[in-house]
């Protein structure tokens, strides 16, 4: 196979395989998304586009690592009690329905910038939909406040979301540099989304009242709960002080499987396997891309797009990326784009404002992110969120919550 027809069929490979992760399943290839990066890889391979030696190669294990680390300290939080008894806390703090609106999203918010969004919306849809049932009141808009919240609040930290994991490893940016200049940016961006659901569900929220109910017993764990939260502190502290991400959070993890003293088998089924593998699959179907030239050569055809200044190169880079984060994926695209930003007025800035970008980008639609998916799949057998049901809100607070987070992050540096 000479290297024009190499090209083509990579590129039919990553076609196909970002078609099936879109969401859009084929009837003939009913793959879920591990599955379809999976099939992505062994057909690269098997077809001769990349060696074994040269996949192996292509895996960002850092990310892998990392990513495995924070989901097995989360499994611990877990297993302790500390979702079932926030969402009773916020519950009974709450008192009327728009407190517990702007309570939900300051708290997923939170917890989602240090214990990973997707594994915060797993743990916390099933504690939320329970605890919106039993105060009798609308599922919708606590729906919409945990899913958006989880992904506006990971944009604070480099263990937040996936796509800010890869992006730590790839710029070396500081732990601290990075949360100074994006914390800020996620809190404004909570305000507004909160701002925005609030308003748009006023008649609805106004009209509720939280029901009185019984508590939905539950056991904490106040030892696991101690020895957890002591370890993810030190974690954090090493994060802080400079330490590779990867391994300051895998040791935290098998710190607390040490000193927990629980049956390991019952945390390990918390951990998402399936997530792990799609973005070690994923690693090499862009890889596979990347050999063939394409993306450099779309980047040499745009590059004057983006401008000279370093303000307008992050104004632009950061449409472009909220787009083409919902065409291939977030992941997808900080992998194949992150090649690009080396050669950009301010790498550091640009690192950043890609951050922001794909995050947000991700409360556009119902496919923007997983941790959308993953809330409303958990909440299927009590409400069908349609596509519009999400897109009506989700794009203005996208728009939004962009334009300002650009607003302060340019502000900042």
């Amino acid at each position: 196979m000479n290297a024009t027809q190499k090209e083509i069929v990579a590129i039919a490979i990553f076609a196909v395989t970002y078609l099936l992760i879109s969401g859009r399943r084929l009837k003939i290839l009913p793959l879920n998304r591990p599955a379809a990066a999976l099939l992505g890889t062994v057909l690269m391979v098997a077809c001769g586009v990349m060696t074994p030696e040269q996949a192996y190669d292509a895996v960002d294990y850092n990310t892998l690592v990392l990513l495995l680390g924070m989901s097995l300290i989360s499994a611990y939080l877990y297993l302790a009690g500390f979702f079932d008894w926030t969402a009773d806390w916020v519950l009974k703090i709450a008192r009327t329905p728009r407190r517990l609106l702007l309570y939900l999203v300051l708290t997923s918010g939170i917890l989602s910038a240090l214990l990973v969004n997707d594994t915060v919306c797993f743990m916390f849809t099933p504690l939320v939909v329970a605890v919106v049932v039993r105060g009798r009141l609308p599922l919708l808009p606590y729906l919409l406040a945990l899913a958006m919240s989880a992904n506006i609040g990971s944009v604070a930290t480099l263990v937040g979301n996936p796509q800010n994991m890869i992006i730590g490893n790839l710029s070396r940016i500081p732990f601290a540099a990075f949360c100074l200049s994006l914390l800020p940016v996620a809190l404004v961006g909570l305000l507004i989304q909160f701002a925005i659901l609030n308003f748009g569900f006023r008649r609805l929220l106004g009209q509720a009242v939280i029901a009185p109910t019984d508590p939905t017993p539950y056991q904490i764990d106040r030892r696991l709960l101690r020895i957890t939260f002591t370890v993810l502190a030190f974690v954090f502290i090493g994060f802080l002080s400079g330490l590779n991400l990867a391994w300051t959070a895998l040791s935290g993890g098998a710190l607390v499987m040490v000193l927990a003293r629980r049956d390991t088998h019952e945390v390990l089924k918390l951990v998402d396997w399936h997530l792990l593998l799609f973005f070690a699959a994923l690693f090499v179907v862009v890889e596979g891309l990347n050999v063939t030239g394409l993306p450099d050569q779309i980047y040499s055809r745009l590059r004057g797009m983006f401008g000279e200044s370093a303000s307008t190169q992050a104004w632009n880079l950061a449409w472009f990326s909220a787009l083409g984060s919902n065409v291939f994926s977030n992941v997808p695209f900080v992998l194949v784009a992150g090649k690009w930003i080396p050669s950009f007025a301010n790498p550091e800035l640009m690192w950043k404002v890609m951050a922001l970008a794909t995050t947000f980008a991700g409360n556009l639609t119902i496919l923007g992110s997983v941790a959308n998916i993953i809330v409303v799949e958990s909440a299927r057998k009590h409400i069908e969120v349609g596509f519009w049901d999400y897109a009506r809100y989700g794009i203005p607070v996208t728009l939004l919550t962009t334009a300002a987070g650009m607003l302060v992050l340019l502000l900042i540096g």
